[in-house]
């Protein structure tokens, strides 16, 4: 499938690793090139290195790292400006940094919520308003959030970051509603139970507060993802590749499930 992107400029942030880094794969491939970030610069380095000689010697696009903390405004502003200049501007946002603990709410101090809350809530509000106003001039562009299941599925053991992708989902559609007549294409995508890094952590926090290994809370999540397995990587950067793409240009203000069909609701 020809997906129509081709020498677009993309951004990706929590680009060094699980779903952030098959994204930049993904879209290198297709011919984007790409600028991750990522807050451990020898991570993000090797990464770029990784995904950059990936690319060469066929038609993919390059890939650059530019390490920053999309929890601080001040960092956030200085890797749009460095991007935008490496790449010669941005037609891609995708929002993939930031992950909130597992924890009850007397678990929770109020340094994780608002640690937490300037990553993921403010970090993608705040990257969206920097590039928005370039994408609209263009008329073209692309933002992706990438949010989490948790906000549709409330659980006890998962306030805080059920309660910020709850916020995410909201402020996907509305500002996918405002930036659709510009010809800019604002989308979610709600990954559930994704075997990465970050799944790994959030299982042993798990573990600590339910008085059970990561085994075995595994065990009982893949019992009940009707496919039968969890999600990889790749399983959502496909998905990331396609909002993206000029093939998706009538999606628009919308979150995507992606639980291998394990959500229980209707939405």
């Amino acid at each position: 499938m020809e997906l129509g992107i081709s020498g677009r400029r993309a951004l990706v942030t929590g680009g060094s690793l699980g779903i952030g880094k098959a994204t930049a794969a993904e879209l290198a491939a297709e011919g984007v090139d790409v600028a991750i970030v990522a807050r451990d610069k020898a991570r993000l380095d090797a990464a770029a290195q990784e995904l950059s000689s990936n690319t060469v010697g066929n038609t993919g696009g390059r890939v650059i790292g530019i390490a920053g903390d999309m929890g601080n405004a001040d960092d956030i502003a200085r890797v749009v400006d460095e991007a935008s200049s490496a790449l010669g501007g941005i037609d891609i946002l995708v929002n993939n940094a930031g992950s909130s603990p597992a924890g009850r709410i007397e678990d929770l101090d109020d340094e994780t919520w608002m640690a937490s809350f300037e990553l993921k809530f403010m970090g993608y509000m705040r990257l969206s308003r920097a590039v928005l106003p370039g994408m609209r001039a263009q008329k073209w562009g692309r933002i992706v959030n990438i949010i989490g299941g948790g906000g549709h599925s409330p659980r006890p053991g998962y306030i805080l970051g059920g309660a910020y992708n709850a916020a995410l989902i909201n402020f996907t559609r509305a500002l996918g509603k405002s930036a659709a007549p510009d010809g800019v294409l604002v989308n979610g995508i709600n990954p559930s139970s994704i075997d990465t890094p970050r799944w790994a952590t959030l299982m042993e926090q798990r573990s600590r507060f339910e008085g059970k290994s990561p085994a075995e809370i595994n065990a009982g999540i893949e019992a009940n993802i009707p496919v039968g397995r969890l999600g990889t990587s790749e399983d959502i950067a496909g998905l990331v590749a396609f909002l993206c793409s000029e093939r998706a240009e009538f999606l628009a203000a919308i979150n995507i499930n992606a639980d291998g069909g394990a959500a229980a609701g209707l939405l």
